[in-house]
């Protein structure tokens, strides 16, 4: 039987006598653990539950260090990548064996594990994609200065972009076509965010990532002398004609407005190698979602790369 003390990453809420019997033992070898109902929290108003949910908020992620993981999968990537895995929120009633062997991977790292009833692990878990699972994990991007100043591969920049699923899906090509890393310059929304996290598949812990502000990225590139291709709807020329391999930013801008005038002041200054390019369209609409067009970027990049002598 496996015991571990009390994980303290917020105001250190232990899990409240009132909503769950012998908190003393919380932590068990998992198929025991599954059969004791007298651990499994009932009552929504348990202290250490609302802490884990206001998680789902910036501002406390950015007072703890801390966020929330969905699911099997996004859990299992965070493992990968060495994140430190706190407390684990598991619904009473999942006995699946996917459940009960992530589980035992996750005892054995030292997680505290919280077992809920399942209208109370509701109030946590993210929308209608419940697996029943839910960790509490201390993580958040680095800066600039802790990403290696040369790549053999092409980076991401991605400007104020503002939806969680496009981050995460941007994510997710970098991570399938050997993007080299993602910086998030100007963001409007936290690679931490559950959301992102989740749309991700738990790639955001495996892709290199630095979080700046646009100048602050604009001075890195400049310091680190990498080429600057922007996507963009004024391009004047198209995507597979340029150059997508060595030392080159592939620059996105956000959803609405687009990239920042700063980028054009930078490269009129001399200070950038800076060219526009486009993705054709055929149709009413005069670019791709910032998600589709980073994906394309990717494996035409790949592409060229794979094929190079």
């Amino acid at each position: 039987m496996l015991m571990t003390p009390a994980v303290r990453w917020s105001s250190g809420h232990s899990l409240d006598e009132a909503d769950v019997h012998k908190t003393d033992a919380i932590t068990f070898h998992c198929s025991e653990f599954f059969l004791d109902q007298r651990h499994v929290i009932t009552s929504s108003s348990n202290p250490l539950l609302k802490e884990a949910t206001q998680l789902r908020s910036a501002s406390m992620r950015l007072r703890t260090g801390c966020t929330l993981v969905d699911g099997r999968r996004e859990i299992r990537a965070a493992i990968a990548a060495n994140v430190e895995i706190l407390e684990v929120f598991v619904d009473a009633s999942d006995e699946s064996a996917d459940t009960h062997a992530l589980l035992e991977v996750l005892a054995s790292r030292g997680s505290r594990m919280v077992m809920l009833a399942t209208r109370v692990f509701t109030k946590l878990a993210f929308g209608a994609r419940n697996e029943g699972i839910v960790a509490l994990v201390r993580w958040k991007a680095g800066g600039l200065a802790e990403l290696p100043s040369v790549f053999t591969a092409p980076i991401f920049v991605i400007e104020a972009v503002e939806k969680p699923g496009n981050l995460g899906a941007i994510f997710r090509s970098a991570d399938a076509t050997g993007i080299a890393a993602v910086v998030v310059a100007d963001g409007r929304t936290d690679p931490a965010n559950p959301a992102v996290i989740r749309s991700s598949l738990g790639t955001v812990f495996s892709v290199p990532l630095a979080v700046a502000s646009t100048q602050n990225t604009i001075d890195w590139c400049f310091a680190t002398n990498r080429r600057i291709v922007a996507a963009s709807p004024e391009g004047a020329v198209e995507w597979h004609t340029v150059d997508l391999t060595g030392s080159v930013a592939i620059l996105f801008g956000n959803e609405s407005f687009g990239i920042s005038n700063l980028w054009k002041e930078s490269s009129a200054l001399n200070r950038l190698s800076w060219q526009e390019v486009r993705l054709p369209m055929c149709g009413l609409a005069n670019s791709l979602n910032v998600s589709a067009s980073a994906a394309v970027f990717a494996y035409e990049s790949l592409r060229q790369r794979v094929s190079k002598p």
